[in-house]
């Protein structure tokens, strides 16, 4: 079952991961600086549709929701997993995730280096912000009562 159930949400989150992938030059991929606009201008996955402002506003609509309820999926299936294996889980992903961190930093040269530095913390301070605002807004309905 514990399997099954993280191959589930490896697959599920498979698509977002594809997407993801960069295509361009630059420590961040395609979202590397000013390349940004060109790739999210002519390169998505409908590019070559001819779409409207409207078509492509819809359908990122729709794609925004289909992440959404992805989401939801995962975490309803995340939920029935025993404490200890949800723990286990989450430390195993944020294991790889700063392996994966530390790999591409030894990739880069020093003054890239600072720079990834300053947006891996940036990231951590948002991090922060977001947990202590989930445990705020779990204690909410408490107080309500």
């Amino acid at each position: 079952m514990r399997k099954t159930l993280i191959a589930l949400m490896f697959a599920a989150a498979l698509p977002t991961v594809a997407m993801a992938m960069p295509e361009g030059a630059g420590p961040m991929g395609p979202m590397d600086g000013p390349r940004h606009s060109e790739h999210m201008r002519g390169k998505g996955p409908y590019s070559q549709l001819d779409l409207s402002h409207e078509q492509r506003q819809q359908i990122r609509k729709l794609m925004g929701e289909q992440m959404h309820e992805r989401k939801e999926l995962v975490q309803k299936y995340l939920e029935k997993l025993s404490p200890a294996d949800q723990k286990a889980m989450k430390d195993e992903i944020a294991a790889k995730r700063q392996k994966t961190e530390a790999d591409i930093r030894a990739l880069l040269k020093p003054e890239q280096q600072k720079e990834f530095d300053a947006i891996q913390k940036k990231h951590a301070e948002r991090r922060a912000e977001w947990a202590e605002f989930k445990a705020w807004k779990a204690q909410q309905p408490q107080k309500a009562q």
